[in-house]
């Protein structure tokens, strides 16, 4: 069968990369299995088991799985109904003098459950060096546009001005809670490491003859070598699933900020303020040929969306263990694991798309700006008036009649707005015509801005992505499927 005749899920079709597609492919999955066994057998044998030189030397040599090995343990998986001991049989074959030893007093969740954990830490080990990069580019362009005036909008409307820098440094404060985030279910994860069925450590034991040192020994052994510094000090037959619910937590903070953002880099090019790098060959829309649409952005937010709500699956999973443990919490793991990283991942490649071309039109910052600075100069002139010894009642009221004037002239004649001529032509505001000048001045609205934006880039923002700067190429532009 043609592979156009099955379905394929789009964040391997279409956006995520290929390092995040082999992490989670069956052959890494499998492979990671063998490796773990081999790992156990090593300790065993190091702690005095008799298991042979040839056994490990064997079970050395075939870590990868061929295609061959597939086919065997799929034809074992359908009669036995256990895809465990069906690659325990597997392996067997390839590795003969190991066929008795392999998954030696271990259960199903030692290869499972251990291989989720050290997906799940290299997965996160490869998308935070990828936000940081994120963030760096970011903190670039907040850097250059610093000082640039431009409408702040709060309910909607038009607020006092801020800089666009201050509105990207915006962005960049979200992004560092979604880094350290990431960087904290990092951390956490504890290996589950040797515990047999149900966490108690009994099968080792009795392997052992009764001594808990080597037990202890054999644990920590795995655990080292499969990267992890800690090992859960309390487990089941599955490390708590409570684990994947506080990591999904993460992912789940990390889609709602890239909503957000991407939400205001759409509603900022409809404005035609600010635009997502476009290509020369590009279509917009197959029917209106002028349309520039905001494609990248649209796709981040729908995958951001996806990504947001998958922590449901993991709590409702996490709450409905019976007991020690409950097999239904299976085959929703084998969907929403991968996906959660496939899905991040998507998404980084997206952002670090847009963030690496951003388009800035400060000619339409600045006239949309200029229509709307006079209302917003209203309260320099009153306090102004104040300051030439006019009642600030009377100047309220005389500013309040002629915005509300001007207002009406925008929009319900579709005019220009002419607060500051209704101003100009008021005898009652000759005491401050002159200062008018300054007192419209954008930059004069935008207060602390730009000095924020560089103490954040600087104090912040530099401690956050110090400990990623030597694995960031902010040159490189990730790729692009479709």
């Amino acid at each position: 069968m043609s592979p156009r005749d099955s379905w394929v899920s789009p964040l391997s079709g279409r956006y995520a990369s290929n390092e995040m597609l082999f992490l989670f492919s069956e052959r890494s999955r499998a492979s990671t299995w063998r490796l773990l066994w081999l790992w156990l057998a090593e300790g065993q044998k190091s702690l005095g088991l008799p298991i042979s030189d040839a056994a490990i030397a064997q079970m050395e040599a075939n870590i990868k799985l061929t295609e061959e090995d597939f086919e065997i343990a799929a034809v074992e998986e359908a009669r036995r109904r256990h895809d465990v001991m069906a690659m325990v049989h597997a392996f067997g074959k390839v590795a003969p003098a190991a066929s008795g030893i392999i998954h030696w007093g271990a259960t199903s969740c030692y290869v499972t459950d251990n291989t989720e954990l050290i997906f799940m830490k290299r997965g996160l080990e490869m998308l935070l060096p990828k936000l940081a990069g994120i963030i760096t580019k970011l903190a670039d362009f907040a850097a250059e546009y610093k000082d640039l005036p431009c409408l702040a909008f709060t309910h909607g409307q038009t607020a006092q001005p801020h800089t666009v820098g201050k509105r990207a440094s915006l962005w960049i404060k979200d992004f560092l809670m979604d880094l350290r985030n990431l960087e904290r279910a990092k951390d956490d994860l504890e290996f589950r490491g040797v515990k047999g069925t149900t966490g108690t450590q009994a099968s080792f034991l009795a392997i052992f003859d009764g001594d808990h040192y080597k037990v202890e020994q054999l644990d920590d052994y795995v655990t080292k070598r499969a990267g992890f510094q800690t090992t859960c000090d309390i487990a089941c037959q599955t490390y708590s699933r409570h684990v994947d619910l506080d990591t999904s937590n993460s992912f789940s903070s990390f889609g709602a900020t890239c909503q957000k953002i991407c939400g205001d880099i759409r509603r900022l090019a409809s404005f035609r303020e600010m635009e997502e790098p476009f290509g020369k060959d590009q279509i917009g829309s197959s029917a209106m040929a002028y349309k520039r649409n905001p494609m990248l952005s649209e796709r981040c937010t729908s995958l951001a969306r996806y990504l947001a709500n998958l922590n449901k699956n993991a709590a409702d999973t996490y709450a409905s263990q019976w007991l020690e443990r409950s097999l239904d919490d299976s085959a929703i793991r084998r969907l929403y694991i991968p996906e959660m990283f496939l899905c991040a991942d998507s998404i980084l490649i997206i952002l670090d798309n847009i963030f690496s071309g951003l388009v800035v039109y400060p000619a339409m910052i600045k006239r949309r700006l200029t229509d709307e600075l006079p209302f917003m100069a209203t309260e320099n002139i009153i306090m102004a008036l104040v300051a030439k010894g006019i009642s600030r009642q009377e100047a309220h009221e005389k500013i309040r009649v002629h915005s509300h004037a001007a207002a009406y002239e925008i929009k319900a004649m579709g005019k220009d707005n002419n607060l500051i001529e209704l101003v100009k032509g008021d005898p009652f505001f000759e005491p401050i015509l002159e200062e008018l000048p300054k007192l419209l001045d954008p930059q004069s609205f935008v207060g602390r801005a730009p000095q924020q934006v560089e103490k954040f880039l600087s104090g912040p923002v530099k401690m956050a992505l110090e400990p990623y700067k030597a694995l960031l190429n902010n040159e490189a532009v990730a790729e692009i499927h479709v």
